[in-house]
């Protein structure tokens, strides 16, 4: 037997009974009341504008640091100032009368300083190839461990080990200088050796330091090539445009491989400016500038000393205008590196003083 519910229409005038549990009254509360609640837990506070919405937007992250990067223009105008230097040092000094004049003068006067000066720079070029390549291997080596700057070490060598093939193949490459009506060597010396050696090895040095000791390390090395370039003309080694050329090989390969380093090493080459570290003094570009500048005054009294027709008071007036010539650009050269290179690794904020956290000292 099956049974079935019938189900009644439901009826909404019958009465309902209750058997659950009883419910908790709820209390009706003035809207009033709720706003005054409302008010006292919620912090007091200005209305949203559109301005403070966009204010609460969630910021982009901070750009990350490119040192060098803004800079890069200025290191290939560099690099080419100094391929075109080295180019109308050839032409004048070598192709022109007037600049195998000038430049055989220099080199046949250093005769007059050949007694205690001469022994002197003697004993230096001697000493110099193998006293650049330990002061240079030196602190590559130890900079290279100590703060592992690996791809630095292996730019700053091969630009040093290029410099040097370069002087050796332009000595060979270039033509054998023409005869101007000076008499002179046929076979031709430019660029020096010795120079590029020396002033390779400085800028090696500069490269691998730290943004904070480039000053001080522009101004030894500079004054370390600069001597080796004097030494060279005492000797009878080499003529003033020899050296300058030697100096201008060492720019084209050095400024490049420098901003390769700059690139490649964002963590360290960074600082915050001038007179920070005693190695990073102000005095330290100082000095070079005003060397230079007393050369260049040396310079001055020299050739004015020369009267019409290439008549000299002194024998020695072209001797000390080249060598003014060499310490001039020299210094020149050091002055617009470090300032370069400063320029580079300057912080993107100047009014941000404290040190960055990846600075090393």
């Amino acid at each position: 037997m099956t049974f079935r519910q019938e189900r009644t229409p439901w009826d909404p005038s019958a009465p309902v009974y209750e058997t659950e549990a009883p419910k908790t009254q709820v209390r009706e509360i003035p809207v009033q009341e709720t706003q005054a609640a409302e008010t006292q837990l919620l912090p007091a506070s200005a209305p949203e504008t559109p301005e403070r919405s966009t204010d609460r937007a969630t910021p982009d992250p901070p750009a990350r640091r490119s040192p060098g990067k803004a800079t890069a223009a200025l290191f290939v105008l560099a690099t080419v100032a100094c391929v075109a230097a080295l180019a109308v040092t050839y032409v004048f000094f070598v192709r022109t009368t007037t600049g195998q004049f000038i430049d055989e003068s220099a080199l046949v006067e250093a005769v007059e300083l050949s007694g205690t000066a001469g022994k002197a720079a003697t004993k230096l070029l001697d000493w110099l190839p193998a006293l650049s390549v330990v002061i240079a291997s030196v602190v590559v080596v130890f900079v290279t461990i100590l703060r592992r700057r690996w791809s630095a070490a292996v730019i700053a060598i091969a630009a040093c080990v290029g410099a040097n093939l370069a002087t050796q193949i332009l000595k060979d490459w270039l033509p054998v200088r023409p005869y101007r009506g000076v008499e002179t060597l046929e076979l031709n010396s430019l660029p020096s050796g010795h120079t590029t050696m020396a002033a390779s090895a400085a800028a090696a040095v500069f490269l691998m330091v730290s943004p904070r000791w480039r000053p001080l390390a522009g101004y030894l090395g500079g004054s370390f090539a600069v001597a080796t370039g004097v030494s060279t003309l005492i000797n009878q080694w080499h003529r003033p445009a020899d050296v300058i050329a030697a100096f201008l090989v060492v720019g084209a390969f050095m400024i490049p491989a420098g901003w390769l380093i700059i690139r490649r090493g964002p963590g360290w080459n960074v600082w915050n400016g001038y007179n920070e570290h005693w190695a990073s003094a102000r005095v330290w570009v100082a000095l070079p500038v005003l060397t230079g500048l007393a050369a260049a005054g040396v310079a001055a009294v020299a050739l004015l000393s020369i009267g019409p027709g290439g008549q000299e008071v002194s024998t020695t007036s072209y001797f000390w205008a080249g060598t003014s010539l060499i310490v001039i650009a020299g210094y020149l050269a050091t002055v617009a590196g470090v300032w370069l290179f400063g320029l580079a690794a300057r912080q993107p904020d100047p009014r941000r003083r404290d040190r960055p956290l990846h600075q090393e000292r």
